[in-house]
């Protein structure tokens, strides 16, 4: 592949490539949808990446290319990143990752570029190909401005910069595209940013499945429109206990400020919180202010003409899959004889918090996760952002060929369009490494 990519290069740019970098997708094994309220996440690398070549030039022009036709070449003056947040493409998440390094160190007349970049995650899947775009993009630009960071550094920066494009991530896909190490899981932590091993159970495969069903979570406002119910039910919750509702932006941390357990503070959200829709006069009414106020000091900008907002649904999602996060994790570490049906549960579970209470799931995910659970999966759900993109399943190792071979029949051999993407849909995966440049020898 890099040979290919070499040869790509040199016929396009006329010289060859001085370095290349890479950054791995990702899969989310559980704990869909709280990075962004503050809580854990258990994700691994997968080996599907973005890798790109490049080569320093000398003009201030930053020229990126793609192997894939589809997408299409563009060139900016590296003094004028504008980025196009209205219609999210390819080339928006490299200038994503470019402007964020150039604003931490401030960069004045930061290094041209010629780059080309070649992509094996499927994009709009659920599996990260745009954060590790972003990530890969941070990290050319690092290494051609002969700058260095540690790899936490790296990964908050490329969180912060990626909601250049509009999208409020919590920063689940660039922490572990830096921080991933081959053949663990991690625990991410958030605030200040850590991570844990974890070594997952022997005897099982992780499948990724995807549902050929492509959501873009920038071109869309169902995610930012989850943050922003998150975020009021945080106000809402805070108030009621006394807190500075003001301050408080995330679940995690009426829950750090009340010193409670995530089951008790379940149980505070039955109290507090009521399952019918929260219209926007009724949250002015419960904070005591204003519409206006709720429109300029809360709401963000994408968000004004949202009329209602499930709260309960959303704050009992989080901290339920936060508390399965962290069950998750103890029983990798604890390893009991049962522990593969253990693991499945929490996947059953999560997957039908994310259907009901978050409402992130679409009928084709629903419909995958029944056939991969039919077919010998252990635990099966979606992974990454929902609406579309991926399942994951933990599959006995020793079944894994017939869950395949079945899963491809009952579920992509009945439609000519997923027929058509089978191969690179459907592939067990086990934790690959982090991002890194190389140079040529």
């Amino acid at each position: 592949r890099l040979q290919k990519l070499k040869e790509m290069f040199i016929s396009k740019f006329g010289s060859a490539p001085k370095f290349y970098a890479r950054a791995p997708g990702r899969v989310n094994l559980i704990g869909e949808h709280i990075d962004y309220c503050g809580y854990a996440v258990l994700p691994m690398a997968i080996e599907q990446d973005i890798l790109i070549a490049v080569e320093p030039a000398q003009t201030q022009v930053v020229q990126l290319a793609n192997t894939n036709s589809l997408y299409l070449d563009f060139s900016t003056s590296v003094n004028n990143i504008q980025i196009n947040k209205t219609k999210p493409q390819w080339h928006n998440y490299f200038l994503c990752g470019l402007k964020g390094i150039q604003e931490h160190f401030g960069l004045n007349n930061p290094t041209g570029m010629n780059c080309l970049l070649d992509g094996t995650i499927p994009p709009s899947s659920g599996l990260s190909s745009s954060s590790a775009l972003v990530c890969c993009a941070g990290l050319v630009t690092l290494r051609a401005n002969g700058k260095t960071l540690s790899k936490v550094e790296l990964a908050e920066i490329c969180t912060k910069s990626e909601r250049y494009i509009g999208t409020e991530g919590g920063g689940m896909d660039q922490s572990i595209s830096f921080l991933a190490e081959e053949g663990t899981a991690k625990l991410i932590e958030f605030s200040p940013l850590r991570e844990t091993d974890v070594r997952l159970p022997s005897g099982a495969t992780f499948v990724i499945a995807n549902s050929c069903v492509e959501m873009n979570k920038a071109a869309t406002s169902h995610y930012n429109i989850r943050v922003m119910e998150c975020r009021l039910a945080t106000k809402l919750l805070s108030k009621s206990k006394g807190l500075e509702w003001r301050k408080m932006l995330r679940l995690h941390d009426v829950q750090t400020k009340l010193g409670v357990s995530l089951e008790e503070m379940l149980t505070i959200v039955e109290e507090v919180l009521h399952p019918e829709p929260y219209s926007a006069e009724e949250i002015c009414k419960c904070l005591g202010i204003s519409l206006e106020e709720l429109h300029s000091q809360i709401l963000s900008q994408n968000m004004q003409d949202v009329s209602t907002f499930k709260l309960y649904q959303r704050a009992k999602h989080v901290y339920s899959e936060a508390a399965r996060v962290l069950e998750f994790q103890k029983i990798c570490s604890e390893a009991p004889a049962n522990a593969l049906q253990l693991l499945g549960e929490l996947m059953k579970q999560s997957h039908i918090s994310c259907r009901e209470m978050y409402e992130c799931s679409c009928p084709e995910l629903d419909r995958l996760v029944d056939i991969c659970l039919q077919f010998g999966a252990i635990g099966s759900r979606l992974t990454g952002a929902g609406w579309g993109g991926c399942t994951v399943s933990m599959v006995p190792t020793d079944k894994l060929n017939t869950f395949l071979k079945n899963v491809k029949k009952a579920y992509y051999q009945t439609d000519g369009q997923r027929l058509a993407v089978e191969n690179n849909s459907l592939f067990a995966t086990k934790p690959g490494r982090g991002a890194l440049v190389f140079v040529e020898a």
